[in-house]
Formats: structure tokens, C-alpha cells, sequence
């Protein structure tokens, strides 16, 4: 749905009822935006200090890769403050073209940022800058013996998706459907964490994740590639909002994540250079 006229940001926030999805997204914005106090968000506008707070809707994946670019963006600028909101990349653009109030938007595929550029809430054209590729989390010493896709279809085993509409779930259909296999999991889930969590607390013997999520992970999971991934590589695309109230401090936080900065940060979770 395009707009013909911009809307402002009191407007958009009378569209909290507008789909659960998009309700439940702006409750998690409100939380958040409530760390920063009562004060307003402002601009730099013609000064070269950047203020105010900054919302940045992202994919679940890159939780700890800017969660650490957040906290530096906030010690090189003080007086600044970066509000995350993780979650699945579809929940997340559904929230924003529903009238989320936010600032940069980082998702996990094209597809879905895709969603926001096409309802005209992108400002500028997305840029990608970093790939991520799928591999499987395994409990601890992969007690199952697990060395493929194909191993996750045994009737025994109980492994665990992201739902289709996700980018994480969209990849894993991929290669599933490249290895002609047939896989029923035991469930279908929001994001990727989800996903991971199920075999973190041994209700799943396995899941289909990225594997800067398995690395996140530590010990708590065993990671096994499967070569069919390098067939379903997602692409990560970071935008700038037609409706931030903090375009500067937006476009600076943007800048770190593409520096080569940003860049040693994102590389070192397990992500791929684009």
C-alpha cells in the first residue's frame, strides 16, 4: 500500500490496533523506548553532535552483533540511545508498514524488506551488508550422530523449522527442496532464536538455524554443516525509515554497521562479508 501522503508520527501511532502483529510490535517499542525516559527524541540538524534516541527494528540473528554496535554507537556519541526491537523479519516489517514508530530497519532477507520498500516506508534503497548461511544445531556432542540435511528426516529424531514466512525458514525450504528431502518437524518456529532454543532446552534434538546462531550459542549446541546451505544464503539489507524522527543519529547508526568497524564485528559472530 503506497502512500500518497506522508503521515506524521502521531498518526502513526493510532494504528497500534491494526493487527496483533503490529500491536504486539509497538508494545515491544513503548517498552523500550521507556529506558530512555520521558524525553523526546531529537535530531542533529545542522550540527555535527548526534542526540536522542534511535529505534532499530532487526532481525533475531543479529541480537549480539548490535546489541555490541549499539553499546559502542552509544559511548561515541553520548547523549545518544539505540532501542532495539529483535524479532522475525516478516513480524517486524508487517509492524513497520502498520505504523511501528521507528527509525532503521535490518532484515534477513530481500523478501521481506522488500515488504517495506514496496509500502513506500523506506527511505533511500536498502544496502546489503552481510550474508548468513544455515547450519544445524545439534544438542551438546551431537549425541545422535547427525552429519546431514537428510539425517533431521529420520522418523525418530525430532527436529525443529522456522516457520516458512521467516527468512531463516524460507532458507531451510530451500535446501530441502534442493536435496528433493521431506522433512516434518515437530514444530514450525517465529525466528531463528525460537528455533535455537528448542535445542538449547532439549525439547528438540535438532534445528535448522544460521550459524552465527549457533556460534552465539557457545556450548550449548553443536553446530554441523550441511553443504546444501551454501544454496540458501541469505542476504541482509539495512534501511533507513521514511518516518524517523532522528535521521542523522539513524544514518550514523547505519554508517557503523557498514564500516569496517561494523564490518570486524559482524564477521567475527559468523557472518559473511556481501
Amino acid at each position: 500500500m503506497t502512500r500518497s501522503v506522508r503521515r506524521t508520527r502521531s498518526t502513526r501511532r493510532t494504528l497500534r490496533a491494526v493487527g496483533a502483529g503490529g500491536a504486539a510490535l509497538l508494545a515491544l517499542s513503548a517498552c523500550g523506548s521507556s529506558d530512555s525516559g520521558s524525553s523526546a527524541k531529537s535530531g542533529s540538524s545542522g550540527s555535527d553532535e548526534l542526540s536522542g534516541e534511535v529505534i532499530v527494528f532487526a532481525a533475531a540473528s543479529l541480537k549480539e552483533s548490535f546489541t555490541t554496535l549499539g553499546e559502542r554507537f552509544e559511548r561515541e556519541h553520548p547523549g545518544t540511545k539505540v532501542t532495539f526491537n529483535f524479532g522475525g523479519s516478516d513480524a517486524l516489517a508487517a509492524g513497520i508498514t502498520g505504523g511501528a514508530p521507528a527509525d532503521v530497519f535490518a532484515s534477513a532477507s530481500p523478501r521481506t524488506m522488500a515488504v517495506v520498500t514496496e509500502a513506500g516506508d523506506a527511505s533511500g534503497t536498502p544496502e546489503t551488508f552481510v550474508r548468513n548461511q544455515l547450519e544445524i544445531a545439534t544438542l551438546p556432542g551431537n549425541p545422535d550422530k547427525i552429519s546431514s540435511l537428510k539425517d533431521l528426516t529420520g522418523s525418530d529424531l525430532k527436529a525443529v523449522l522456522c516457520d516458512e514466512a521467516v527468512p531463516c525458514g524460507a532458507a531451510a525450504r530451500k535446501a530441502l527442496d534442493a536435496s528433493k528431502l521431506k522433512l516434518t518437524p515437530v514444530s514450525y518456529e517465529e525466528d531463528v532464536k525460537s528455533a535455537l532454543n528448542k535445542v538449547v532446552l532439549k525439547e528438540a534434538d535438532a534445528a535448522v538455524v544460521y550459524k552465527t546462531d549457533v556460534r552465539a550459542a557457545g556450548e550449548k549446541v553443536e553446530g554441523v554443516e550441511f553443504p546444501e546451505s551454501a544454496d540458501a544464503v541469505n542476504d541482509y539489507p539495512i534501511t533507513l525509515l521514511e518516518e524517523s524522527e532522528n535521521t542523522d543519529a539513524a544514518k550514523a547508526f547505519i554508517a557503523l554497521v557498514r564500516s569496517a568497524e561494523g564490518q570486524k564485528v559482524l564477521t567475527e559472530a559468523g557472518f559473511l562479508k556481501p
